[in-house]
């Protein structure tokens, strides 16, 4: 595969065109597959998705792609999960009981809070709301250029709790709750967010994107 290419996981559970498109634009040249010897020759891994956790992951073993994902992990190729995507790296979720993720990011996934403040937030969170920095600075890191405060859009019931705070890339705020919406561990990035549905801003992510692609070392055949 060439030294861009990103294999976009299909495993039914995402907008796997507008993620595309994104790549497309972003100068990536993306192939959507479930086919595992793609996604261990690819550049980088997006695992996209939409609904409920302990589907998409019965779909990933069904897909045999538990443990190649868990080999990306393992490498220097960049894995990066949106939405659903970044629940399943975490270790577990509450989401109609406890659910074993992929346990590539230690943490869990929990529920938002219908009454997290004097006024009632609705649960799914959906629409745009606002990215904070967490640990300092975005340089250097897929929010690069962004600014303090940045909305993106959000359509989400649950959240990650990453179990190392030095993992949190961002933070976004729901009534009187402040969760992680982006983290970054080694190789591996995630938004709870939809970068792709989220205007030049979303776009300008996966310019970064491409950006840190192509300063990584050769790991892939």
């Amino acid at each position: 595969m060439s030294s861009l290419q990103v294999a976009i996981i299909d495993c039914g559970m995402g907008n796997l065109f507008s993620v595309k498109l994104a790549c497309e634009r972003a100068g990536l040249s993306p192939v959507v597959t479930s086919d595992k010897r793609d996604i261990l020759t690819a550049a980088a891994v997006v695992l996209p998705g939409v609904g409920a956790f302990g589907t998409a992951m019965d779909t990933l073993k069904k897909l045999d792609l538990v443990e190649p994902l868990r080999d990306v992990a393992a490498s220097r190729t960049l894995l990066v999960g949106i939405c659903l995507g970044m629940q399943l790296l975490m270790t577990e979720s509450r989401e109609f009981g406890l659910q074993k993720g992929l346990n590539i990011v230690e943490g869990e996934v929990v529920r938002l809070e219908s009454y997290n403040s004097e006024q009632r937030c609705k649960v799914p969170q959906v629409g745009w709301n606002r990215i904070f920095r967490a640990n300092g600075t975005w340089h250097r890191s897929p929010l690069e250029g962004l600014a303090e405060g940045e909305f993106m859009y959000f359509v989400h019931s649950f959240y990650c709790k990453p179990a190392d705070p030095a993992a949190v890339m961002s933070t976004t705020r729901y009534g009187a709750l402040e969760f992680c919406s982006s983290l970054k561990h080694r190789n591996v990035l995630a938004f709870q967010f939809h970068p792709e549905r989220s205007g030049p801003q979303g776009l300008a992510i996966y310019r970064n994107l491409a950006s840190i692609m192509t300063n990584l070392p050769e790991t892939n055949g």
